[in-house]
C-alpha cells in the first residue's frame, strides 16, 4: 500500500489521544477534534513546502523525530511530566515554520475556538510525529532528498484540500496551485497563459496613473496611521541594549569575579548600583538574557541557570539591595494563560534565588503577562521574543 503522511498522522489521533490531550490542556473532546482537522493538515503543509526548497534539512529532520522514538510515546505529551509536548518538538517547529508559527498557532486558537497554548501543544505534537512517520518510510524505503521530495509533491494537493475553507493559508505560505474553494487544481500551464494577459492590463494601468499624475496638483498623499497602536507603559520598559558577545569579567566589592558578557545583564545590574546618580524603583528592569525555561512551562533549562547564579553573586556582594522580579509574555495566545505562565516563571526566579539564601533580598514576584508586550501578534518571531522575559527591578540599594 502507498504511504500516504496524511492518513499516516490521522490515524494517530484516536479518540482516547483526542480525549487525553483534551484532559491535559482543559479543552473538550470536540474542540481537540475540530482543532486538528486545521492543525494537522497546516503542519504537513508547512513540512511539504519545506522540502520543497530544502529536501536534504526535512529528510535528516524525518529521521531524527523518527529516532527520538515519538511513535511510541506520543501519548506521554499530554502527561504533567510530558509538559504538553515531546521534549525536542520547539527545535523541529521552528525548522519547519520558522517565525511564522506565533501567527499560525494564533490563528488556529481562532479559528477553532481554543487556547493559545492548546494551539501550541498540538502543533507540538503533530509536527514530531508527520516527521517521524516520515523518517520510518524514508528508512523503510531508502528514500533519498529527491525521492522525499517527490513524494511529499505527490501529495500536496491532497494536504491542501483537507484545510478547511475558510483557513487562510495564503497568510503564512506561498502555495498558489490550489483555489481557495478546494474545488480543482489550477494548471500551471493555464497561469502561463494568464500572465501575459495580466501584464498587459498592469502595464495599460500604469501608463493610465502616469498619464493622470501628469495633470495632478503635485499634493503630497498622507501616510496612513500604523494599526500597531500598543502602548508600552515607561515602568515596565526594559533597559534598552544591545547584547555584545564579547566575554568580559564583572567585578564585585567582595572579590567575586562573574563570567558575563559586556552590556548583559550582569554588567548593567552591576553598573546601576555603583552609579550615584541612578535612582532605585520601578522604572528600572533589567533583562535576563540567557535565561531559558523548557517551552510552555516554568521549568528553567539547566543550561542557562548561570545567570541566576551571577545574580546570587550580586545581592551576596549587596546586601542592602532588593530586587523584584518581572515575568513577560508576547501576545500570542490566551492571556489569562500568559498571565499564569509569566507569573509562574517569575515564581521560578524567586525560588530559586531563595534556595540560595537571598530571599531577603525579594522584595516581590509578579507576572505581567502580554499587558506590557511592545509587538502585535502577528508580529515575527524576532520581534515577539523581545517581550518573552524575564527581568529584575532594583527597589532598593
Amino acid at each position: 500500500m502507498a504511504f500516504n503522511l496524511l492518513d499516516a498522522v490521522k490515524g494517530f489521533f484516536t479518540n482516547d489521544l483526542i480525549e487525553k490531550a483534551a484532559a491535559y490542556n482543559g479543552e473538550t473532546g470536540s474542540a481537540i477534534a475540530n482543532a486538528l482537522k486545521v492543525a494537522v493538515p497546516v503542519s504537513l503543509a508547512g513540512i511539504v513546502q519545506k522540502a520543497e526548497s530544502s529536501p536534504e534539512s526535512v529528510l535528516n529532520l524525518a529521521r531524527q523525530a523518527f529516532n527520538s522514538g515519538i511513535l511510541g510515546n506520543l501519548s506521554d505529551s499530554f502527561s504533567q511530566s510530558g509538559a504538553g509536548i515531546p521534549s525536542g518538538a520547539p527545535g523541529l517547529i521552528s525548522s519547519i515554520f520558522g517565525d511564522k508559527f506565533g501567527s499560525i498557532a494564533n490563528a488556529l486558537s481562532g479559528f477553532a475556538g481554543i487556547k493559545g497554548a492548546t494551539s501550541s501543544s498540538l502543533f507540538g505534537s503533530i509536527i514530531p510525529l508527520a516527521l517521524g512517520l516520515l523518517g520510518k518510510h524514508a528508512n523503510e524505503s531508502d528514500l533519498t532528498p529527491g525521492a522525499l521530495s517527490s513524494l511529499l509533491s505527490d501529495q500536496k494537493n491532497s494536504v491542501l484540500h483537507s484545510i478547511p475553507s475558510g483557513f487562510n493559508l495564503s497568510n503564512f505560505f506561498a502555495f498558489k496551485s490550489v483555489e481557495t474553494d478546494h474545488a480543482h487544481v489550477v494548471e500551471k500551464s493555464a497561469n502561463k497563459m494568464l500572465l501575459p494577459i495580466l501584464l498587459a492590463i498592469l502595464a495599460i494601468v500604469f501608463l493610465w496613473f502616469i498619464m493622470k499624475g501628469c495633470n495632478m496638483d503635485g499634493a503630497t498623499p498622507v501616510a496612513e496611521a500604523s494599526h500597531d497602536t500598543h502602548d508600552t507603559t515607561a515602568t515596565h520598559k526594559p533597559e534598552a541594549s544591545t547584547i555584545s558577545n564579547e566575554p568580559i569579567k564583572v567585578k564585585l566589592p567582595n572579590g567575586v569575579e562573574l563570567n558575563a558578557h559586556k552590556d548583559g545583564i550582569e554588567d548593567l545590574l552591576v553598573s546601576f548600583i555603583l552609579s550615584d546618580t541612578s535612582n532605585s524603583g520601578k522604572d528600572n528592569w533589567f533583562d535576563f538574557n540567557d535565561l531559558n525555561f523548557k517551552f510552555g512551562t516554568a521549568e528553567i533549562v539547566p543550561e542557562s541557570r548561570h545567570e541566576i547564579d551571577n545574580i546570587v553573586e550580586i545581592l551576596k556582594a549587596f546586601p542592602k539591595v532588593k530586587i523584584k522580579i518581572g515575568g513577560y509574555t508576547d501576545r500570542v495566545g490566551d492571556e489569562g494563560v500568559n498571565k499564569k505562565l509569566s507569573q509562574d516563571r517569575a515564581n521560578a526566579i524567586a525560588a530559586a534565588l531563595k534556595e540560595a539564601g537571598v530571599s531577603s533580598q525579594v522584595t516581590g514576584a509578579e507576572g505581567y503577562g502580554s499587558e506590557f508586550a511592545t509587538y502585535p501578534a502577528e508580529a515575527t518571531e524576532e520581534d515577539r521574543i523581545k517581550d518573552r522575559r524575564v527581568s529584575v527591578s532594583v527597589r532598593e540599594k
